[in-house]
Parts: C-alpha cells; sequence; structure tokens
C-alpha cells in the first residue's frame, strides 16, 4: 500500500527549514569578527618602543652681580685708619648713624665698581676744610689707574660744577699714586681733591688747604708709585773707534708728578 502524498509534505518542509538553518549558519560563519591578535612577543615589543626623552641637561650656574648696599654698617678696621689729627686740626669720625649717606649712594659715582662698595666712613676738618671719602671695597683689588674712568662724577660729588674728566692728572704723593685736580676753572679757587685706592679701599679727598690734603693721603694707605726706570748711560766715545760714538738708549717715559 502506497504512502500517501499529504504525509510527505512535511518532511520536504523540515529538510528545507534545516537547509536554511545550515546556509544561515555557514553565513554566520564566513561574515563572523576574527578573533583577537596573536599577541606581538615581549622581545618585538621592547625593540619597537621609542627611545626615552634625554633628561635636559642642567643649566649653567650664574654667579650673582653684586648689588649696591644702601645701609650703613659700622666698619671700625677702616675708621682706624684715618689719623685723629692732621696739620694740628681734629679730625671729626661721626658714626654711621649720624649721616644719611650709604656705600650704595657713595657708588654711585662710580659704577661697577660702586656696585662692590662695603662700607663707607666719612671724616671733616672744619677748619682748614676737608672733606673724606672712605669706602671699603668688595672682591678683586682696585687700583688707582681703575678710578680714572670715575673722576669726572667723583668730582661732581663733591660739589664740582660739569663733568671734566680732563682735569685730573696723575701724582705721586709720599710714594703712592694718586689723581689730583685743582686750579682749574670748574674748581673753587683753592680747593684741591684727590681721589686714590690701596687696593682694598677707595679713598675721595677735598679741602682747601693742599698742605692738609696731602698730609691726609700720605697718612692713609695707597698704592705704591713704580720705581721709574733708570736713563739709559750713553755709551762713551772710543778713542780707538773707526766710527762716531754709539747712540744712547731712548729715555724712560716720564713718571707721574710727586709730591
Amino acid at each position: 500500500m502506497s504512502t500517501p502524498l499529504t504525509s510527505a509534505r512535511p518532511r520536504r518542509r523540515a529538510i528545507a527549514s534545516c537547509l536554511v538553518l545550515i546556509a544561515l549558519g555557514v553565513a554566520a560563519c564566513s561574515t563572523a569578527e576574527p578573533g583577537p591578535a596573536t599577541p606581538t612577543p615581549r622581545s618585538t615589543l621592547l625593540g619597537s618602543a621609542a627611545p626615552a626623552t634625554a633628561s635636559p641637561s642642567s643649566a649653567p650656574s650664574v654667579t650673582p652681580q653684586p648689588t649696591p648696599r644702601f645701609t650703613n654698617q659700622p666698619d671700625p678696621a677702616l675708621e682706624a685708619l684715618i689719623p685723629a689729627t692732621i696739620a694740628g686740626a681734629k679730625v671729626q669720625k661721626p658714626t654711621p648713624n649720624e649721616y644719611g649717606i650709604t656705600p650704595g649712594d657713595f657708588g654711585l659715582s662710580f659704577g661697577d665698581l660702586g656696585l662692590r662698595f662695603e662700607s663707607l666712613v666719612i671724616a671733616f676738618i672744619e677748619r682748614p676744610r676737608l672733606s673724606l671719602f672712605a669706602a671699603r671695597v668688595s672682591g678683586e683689588p682696585t687700583d688707582t689707574a681703575s678710578l680714572r674712568p670715575y673722576l669726572a662724577a667723583a668730582g661732581e660729588y663733591v660739589g664740582i660744577s660739569g663733568l671734566h674728566p680732563e682735569a685730573w692728572r696723575s701724582v705721586v704723593i709720599g710714594g703712592k699714586l694718586a689723581w689730583k685736580r685743582g686750579d682749574d676753572p670748574a674748581t673753587l679757587q683753592g680747593t684741591t681733591l684727590y681721589c686714590w685706592s690701596s687696593g682694598q679701599y677707595v679713598f675721595l679727598l677735598t679741602g682747601s688747604s693742599d698742605a692738609a690734603n696731602m698730609a691726609m693721603v700720605k697718612a692713609l694707605p695707597g698704592q705704591p708709585a713704580p720705581t721709574p726706570t733708570p736713563r739709559a748711560t750713553p755709551t762713551p766715545r772710543s778713542s780707538t773707534g773707526t766710527s762716531g760714538a754709539g747712540n744712547p738708549s731712548s729715555p724712560a717715559s716720564p713718571s707721574p708728578s710727586s709730591s
């Protein structure tokens, strides 16, 4: 007895349904996202890593520049260098709290050198009139020749009208080098000024008696004047020579005027 056709149709539908499911499964496998990539070996990662950035080199140290001092500090050692009397007159030495001038104020007339003024001592004589400014200098010693660029401003500081550097001349007082000014149109008649250094100190002096001024310069420390080079002795004419006498050497350069 044959199987009815109606019983065979459901089976075909079931097979078709299975094919659809299989097809969908294959399509799903073919379009599925790939799995995670194989991890890169550690050595490869280390080799491909960017080199570490070198730390910046430290900046070179900068030496701080000196700054002016606008405070008055006692300096007993410097004050002790100033004599008690000059030419029979008493030298007055006020304490720092008795005057309002500071090393920084005085140093303004001495440019970069004035930045190194550590302390300031002032002394004066009433008659004959004399005023002395003495400053201690820090750092490298200062010679008298290096004061040349500041002389005009130093003169103006003590009342000279106008800047006249040409009025100063180099002199030797008591074996010490100094700069002197006087007898010029801008300086009060009878007044002389002296400015000099001992290496550690800078002095500025003005007064109405040049004798008293020179006595003060001699009493204070200073830079020794160089020993003048003696003139070469001319070679005497030889009695047996066939030609004239030898030429004498050129005379040495003139030294500063001395007192």
